[in-house]
């Protein structure tokens, strides 16, 4: 298990708030970081839990439950991926990434939730429409999405990672269309295909009025000829787009999801020093073999790119298509176990309910014992909110 980590972004949060040197945040910015501040904290409540016997008292803060907060999202990402066991078929699974070119990024930037949107789009449509194509695969997929922002020196990189079981439904739904073996689709259509409908979805999302910038990028406001020569220059590059040859069955796919879901821009165990002038944190250098290296940054620094990250309000961040999308899921999958004549995946009768407070912790056991007598019994005492009036 790992150990506790020694620093928090909330740390750096707070010293980056208390110079007061940082540039004005949005709204959102604005929440989460309110949020991560307050988490597991007296500001937001919590419980005490009480020995029946010998008086021992143990107190817990609630946590924020913000998606953007690293403390918050080990149990999301746990009560998700149980979630998902149903959506699981006995073949292996492919991961596929679409990358926005850096010459787009500053885009999205500006205009998150339109432009973070379309990259969903582009990808999904992307493919389906390869798949389905009698010269790849002619078949009817289904897959899962999920979008990062950054990597891993926290600079804005928005991509979307997709989990496709690596296969799909005959167009007439006939039978199950296996791809080849360690192939799924070609990259380099997938790479074409992709800049196409993103150039175009961005295209028409500019026309029609629903992308504004500022700062460098607003000229592009009044002159649509600098938006399109952007477009036309962008469109001369090779997009990227990753493929994973197809790899395990449903269970090595779930853990291999885990890595990704609920993942946040940095995790706590990542900060390796704290202090008022600098943040040194570690990361990986894809490019060089995986070499762990460290990087520093002013609090200030650290902080902007921090929350380059945070997303629009209610904006859905893993998303399901083709044959897994919501309205079609139960059916299109009792289909495709019964091509593949599968049984339904086996799965361990629920636990019971359990008590669970505002901070989303709740109690598995029926009865916990004292760690410290290890006689008596805890009960769990309720804190009120903190007054900060």
């Amino acid at each position: 298990m790992r150990s506790a980590p020694r620093h928090e972004v909330a740390e750096v949060l707070r010293l980056a708030e208390s110079s007061g040197r940082g540039a004005p945040l949005s709204r959102d910015q604005q929440r989460v970081v309110r949020h991560l501040l307050a988490c597991r904290t007296a500001a937001l409540g919590g419980h005490v839990d009480a020995c029946d016997s010998c008086g021992h008292r143990t107190l817990s803060y609630n946590s924020c439950r913000d998606r953007h907060c690293p403390k918050c999202q080990g149990s999301a990402t746990a009560e998700w991926l149980d979630q998902q066991r149903t959506s699981l078929l006995p073949v292996p699974y492919t991961h596929v990434v679409f990358t926005l070119p850096h010459t787009l990024a500053p885009l999205a930037l500006q205009n998150p939730r339109v432009l973070y949107d379309l990259l969903f789009r582009a990808a999904a449509e992307t493919l389906l429409e390869v798949a389905a194509d009698p010269r790849h695969l002619g078949a009817r997929i289904g897959f899962l999405a999920l979008l990062h922002t950054w990597g891993q020196t926290l600079l804005h990189h928005p991509h979307v990672h997709c989990l496709v079981p690596a296969g799909g439904l005959a167009l007439d739904r006939s039978r199950w269309v296996p791809c080849r073996r360690g192939f799924f689709l070609p990259v380099r259509v997938l790479s074409r295909v992709f800049r196409g409908k993103f150039l175009a979805l961005a295209r028409a999302a500019y026309e029609a009025g629903r992308l504004r910038f500022h700062g460098r990028l607003a000229e592009l406001n009044e002159n649509p000829q600098a938006f399109h020569r952007l477009l036309a220059q962008s469109r001369r590059h090779d997009w990227s787009v990753y493929a994973k040859p197809p790899f395990g069955g449903p269970e090595q796919a779930l853990k291999y999801l885990a890595r990704y879901t609920h993942r946040i821009a940095i995790a706590n165990h990542r900060l390796l020093a704290v202090d008022r002038q600098s943040v040194t944190f570690s990361w990986k250098d894809y490019a060089h073999a995986n070499q762990l290296r460290t990087l520093t940054l002013d609090p200030d620094e650290f902080m902007r790119r921090f929350l380059l990250h945070v997303l629009p309000t209610h904006f859905v961040r893993i998303r399901a298509y083709g044959f897994l999308a919501n309205r079609q899921r139960s059916s299109a999958l009792e289909l495709c176990r019964s091509l593949l004549a599968a049984a339904p995946l086996d799965r361990q009768p629920p636990p019971p309910p359990a008590a669970t407070d505002s901070g989303g912790t709740s109690d598995r056991e029926p009865t916990r014992r004292c760690p410290h007598c290890h006689t008596g019994t805890l009960h769990r005492l309720p804190l009120p909110p903190y007054d900060t009036s």
